[in-house]
């Protein structure tokens, strides 16, 4: 049948057009086309499918259950409670998002066994002013980050001192001759010296024929602290200096309990101060310095380390060095006296600096003027809650004697203290943290917690400014403070810390020597 006959000619051409169309698409009841169709489809889908396997998506657990999508007014009601930030007036609900899930992976790296440490920086021509050289003006609110983890490595000197003394704190006179093997907390070091203090009394015997296992209680003379040189290449290129650094531990013993009663001032020398005062310290500080051992085989504490200092100086002549003394407790106020000792010992001293944790007063003002005009630099670490820091003396705080000093009574203050046996002051500069800062320890911790050397570590790592709260990155470990401290630490941490999957070592604890917190 001829069709295009029939129809006329501008007809014509759009008939044709739409029988083209027609057979290109093909019709469904052609099972050709179906065929052809269907094999298409088919290698469509195998194309798909193997881009979705060289691009597999992350599996989810199979115990987790995708949460549904949120409804934009859920979404915009979640947005204003957080804007009214609850968690800051209710104190559950504060606790509940620290204890969130990122703030518990953040609480298993803090309770590892492994430490982490803030990176340690080159100091190179800066290390002067890290050293003390203007005062730490501008370093200390807010904390410098480098000052911050030279301050935390001192401490953990400290620590070696405490560990090694309750390894062994006995002592016979052929050990006072040997130097004792301490684990440093940083390798660059290595110990030259051994340091003993002696008190200048003694018990009655029958005390010793009482308690002979406890002998190293009632000892005379105990091993205090070390000294020890920077040896490695890398490290003191990159403080700018060989270091010395000089350790000392806290009270240990009950002779040294009695000796840190004896709180009378007593004159240091006979020399006066060029702006006028006697400067005058505790007596039983100075006796723990200068006094000998037994028939005079064991040197003072501060022969022992001049001697020693001068050996180190003459050996590395021609070097730039720098002393440091660090102290706890008691071996903070003997870190003064023994930093007075060496700035005087040779005519040309290096750079002396003082880091002191928890350190009580020592001496008189004529004493602090004393060290300033010697250029012994000195930084506090202090505790806002350590009662330690406020004796011996009376219970007046520097900031009131400066204010009352600004108003007019200066002199009517420096005559109470020529004539005051308990007229103290404290010396240098101070870095003041707060017990209550810590998100982890209790407000209100005990006298212990608040000497303690590790909580001063750990608020000294977590310092920001004054006014700023705990360091969310603080880098130490939590471990050794929730050993030591137990009950001083939030029991919702403590809580925590039992279900979190940690190392076995935690259940170690026990065997790990603890540093006293050693109130002087």
């Amino acid at each position: 049948m001829q069709i295009g006959y029939t129809l006329p000619a501008p007809n014509l051409r759009l008939f044709q057009d739409r029988r083209a169309v027609f057979q290109c698409s093909g019709s469904p009841l052609n099972p050709q086309n179906q065929a052809q169709k269907q094999e298409n489809i088919t290698t469509k889908h195998l194309s798909n499918l193997e881009k979705l396997l060289q691009t597999e998506p992350p599996k989810e657990p199979p115990d987790q259950i995708p949460f549904p999508k949120e409804h934009p007014l859920e979404t915009r009601s979640k947005a204003f409670f957080e804007r009214l930030n609850l968690a800051g007036v209710w104190p559950a609900m504060k606790a509940a998002e620290e204890m969130s899930p990122r703030h518990l992976n953040r609480l298993r790296r803090l309770l590892s066994t492994s430490p982490e440490y803030s990176p340690r920086n080159i100091l190179g021509i800066r290390w002067r002013e890290y050293h003390g050289s203007n005062d730490w003006t501008g370093l200390l609110d807010p904390l410098d980050e480098n000052l911050r983890r030279e301050i935390v490595r001192f401490g953990e000197f400290i620590q070696a001192a405490y560990h090694c003394f309750h390894s062994n704190p006995s002592m016979s006179m052929e050990e006072a001759q040997r130097l004792r093997h301490v684990a440093l907390p940083d390798k660059s070091y290595k110990v030259t010296k051994s340091l003993y203090s002696t008190s200048s009394i003694g018990l009655p015997t029958w005390v010793d024929d009482m308690a002979r296992d406890l002998g190293w209680m009632t000892q005379r003379s105990s091993w205090a602290g070390y000294v020890a040189v920077c040896d490695d290449r890398g490290e003191i290129q990159r403080m700018g200096r060989r270091d010395i650094i000089i350790a000392l531990r806290g009270t240990a013993t009950c002779l040294e309990w009695a000796e840190n009663m004896r709180d009378l001032l007593v004159p240091i020398s006979h020399e006066e101060e060029e702006n006028g005062g006697l400067p005058k310290v505790e007596c039983g500080f100075l006796n723990l310095v200068k006094t000998r051992g037994a028939n005079g085989h064991i040197p003072s504490l501060s022969q022992s380390v001049v001697d020693e200092v001068q050996r180190l100086i003459q050996k590395y002549k021609g070097e730039t060095l720098g002393i440091t003394i660090t102290g706890h407790s008691l071996g903070a106020a003997l870190a003064l006296l023994v930093g007075d000792e060496l700035s005087a010992c040779a005519p040309h001293m290096p750079p002396i600096a003082v880091f002191s944790f928890g350190g009580p007063r020592v001496g008189n003002r004529a004493f602090a003027n004393r060290l300033n005009s010697r250029n012994v630099k000195v930084l506090r670490v202090v505790n806002s809650q350590d009662v330690i820091t406020r004796v011996p003396g009376m219970f007046v705080s520097e900031e009131l004697d400066n204010k009352l000093r600004c108003s007019g009574a200066e002199k009517f203050l420096d005559a109470l203290d020529k004539s005051m046996p308990w007229a103290y002051a404290h010396v240098g500069t101070e870095l003041r943290v707060d017990t209550k800062m810590s998100p982890f320890l209790e407000p209100h911790a005990d006298v212990a917690c608040c000497h303690d050397l590790e909580a001063y570590l750990h608020l000294v790592d977590g310092f920001l400014a004054s006014n700023c709260p705990f360091r969310a990155n603080a880098k130490r470990s939590l471990l050794k403070l929730l050993n030591e401290q137990k009950s001083n630490v939030k029991r919702l941490y403590t809580s925590k810390a039992k279900g979190l999957i940690l190392n076995p070592e935690i259940h170690n604890l026990s065997a790990i020597p603890s540093c006293l917190p050693s109130p002087s």
